[in-house]
C-alpha cells in the first residue's frame, strides 16, 4: 500500500497491544454519521480489504468507517471504548483504499471514566488531546506518537471535516484496575492484567503478544507463529508478568496449529529485582501435541517477575496462561501503577 512502512521501519510503539481492538473487547460506541460504511469497521483486528466495484444501496462497499459529504460546517466524530484501559504510546490512522474520500485532517482525544458510561454521559467528560489536528494522506498508514502518561478508557477520533478511515489502532501499555482483580488467583501472563511480551526471537507470521490475548484463538493468525528454522537453534519469547508473583500452573495451548506446532517447550523464570537475576527452570523441556490445550503444574515456588518461553525448534502457540498469585509486593506495585496513571 502506498505510504506503508515495512515491519523494520515501523515505530517501536506499534509492537505494543492495540488497546482498541475488537479482539480485546473494544467497541465503537457512537459516531456522528456512518452513511457509507459502518463505524464498527474501525476496530476490526484484521487488515483492511477491498473489492472494487462492489456497490450497495449506499455506494461502494468499504471496509472502514465513511461518512457523507458535508455541505455545512462541522466535523465527524466516533467514540471508542478501549477493550483494555491503559497509557497510549501511539495512534495509527489507516486510510487504506480511501483515495479520493479520506479526511485531510484528523485529531484524537482521550479520557478516563470508570464504570460503563454511555455516549451521552461521555459528552461531558474531560477529553484531552492525544493527537492535535494533523494532516493525513489517503490509502496510507498515518502514524502519530503520543506523549502522555495519563491513562485512558475511551478515545474520540475526529475527521476534519468528513470522509473515511479504514482502521484506528491505539497502541499502548495496559494498566488494569486492581479493584477488579483477585491478587491471590489470576493469570499473571494476561495482557488485560498488565503483562506484556518484552522480546522474541522471531515474529514472522504474528506477534507474540497474541499469546497473552483474552479468550481462545479462533484460527492460526490469532496466536504467535515463527518462520521455519533452518539451523540448530530454537525460538523463544519473554514475558513481563502483571506483577511479581508465584506461579502454580501453566497452560500451553497449540489450538489450530496442526502441522506447525512446536515439538517441545520449556519455561524459565527470573526475578529482575534480585541481585542474581539469572533464569531458573520452571518447566523442563516437555513434549507438546498439535492442536491441544496442555496444562502443567509448576512446582517452583520462587517469586518471579519475568518468564521465558522456549519452543523447539520453531512453530507457534495459540495462548500462554500462567496462573498464580501476586505477592504482597506485586499487589502493591500493581496498585501504585494504577494510581500513577489514573489519578
Amino acid at each position: 500500500m502506498e505510504g506503508n512502512l515495512s515491519k523494520a521501519d515501523r515505530p517501536e510503539w506499534t509492537d505494543l497491544p492495540d488497546l482498541a481492538s475488537r479482539r480485546f473487547g473494544g467497541t465503537v460506541m457512537w459516531a456522528t454519521d456512518e452513511l457509507f460504511a459502518e463505524k464498527e469497521n474501525l476496530i476490526n483486528a484484521w487488515p483492511p480489504a477491498h473489492r472494487a466495484e462492489t456497490f450497495g444501496p449506499r455506494g461502494q462497499v468499504y471496509d472502514g468507517w465513511e461518512t457523507r459529504r458535508h455541505r455545512e460546517a462541522g466535523d465527524d466524530q466516533a467514540i471508542v471504548r478501549l477493550g483494555m484501559p491503559g497509557v497510549i504510546a501511539g495512534v495509527l490512522v489507516d486510510t487504506a483504499f480511501f483515495k479520493g474520500n479520506y479526511p485531510p485532517f484528523v485529531s484524537v482525544e482521550g479520557c478516563a471514566v470508570q464504570g460503563y458510561p454511555n455516549a451521552d454521559e461521555l459528552a461531558g467528560a474531560d477529553w484531552r488531546p492525544l493527537v492535535s489536528r494533523a494532516p493525513v494522506t489517503g490509502h496510507s498508514e498515518n502514524f502519530f506518537a503520543v506523549e502522555s502518561a495519563e491513562g485512558c478508557t475511551h478515545v474520540r477520533l475526529t475527521m476534519h471535516p468528513d470522509g473515511g478511515v479504514a482502521r484506528l489502532r491505539v497502541h499502548g501499555e495496559v494498566i488494569p484496575d486492581p479493584r477488579l482483580l483477585d491478587p491471590g488467583a489470576l493469570d499473571l501472563a494476561a495482557l488485560e492484567n498488565g503483562a506484556t511480551c518484552t522480546g522474541c526471537s522471531d515474529m514472522f507470521y504474528s506477534s507474540p503478544n497474541n499469546l497473552l490475548a483474552p479468550g481462545l484463538a479462533a484460527h492460526q493468525a490469532e496466536g504467535w507463529e515463527t518462520a521455519r528454522r533452518r539451523d540448530d537453534g530454537n525460538d523463544w519469547a519473554t514475558i513481563r508478568l502483571a506483577g511479581p508473583g508465584l506461579l502454580r500452573f501453566a497452560d500451553l495451548d497449540t489450538s489450530n496449529l496442526k502441522g506447525n506446532a512446536p515439538g517441545w517447550a520449556s519455561l524459565s523464570g527470573r526475578d529482575s529485582r534480585a541481585s542474581d537475576d539469572s533464569w531458573f527452570e520452571l518447566l523442563p523441556r516437555t513434549r507438546l501435541q498439535p492442536d491441544t490445550r496442555h496444562r502443567f503444574v509448576l512446582p517452583e515456588s520462587r517469586e518471579v517477575t519475568d518468564v521465558r518461553l522456549d519452543i523447539y525448534p520453531d512453530g507457534g502457540l495459540a495462548r500462554l496462561r500462567l496462573h498464580g498469585a501476586l505477592t504482597d509486593h506485586g499487589a502493591a506495585a500493581l496498585t501504585t501503577r494504577f494510581h500513577h496513571h489514573f489519578a
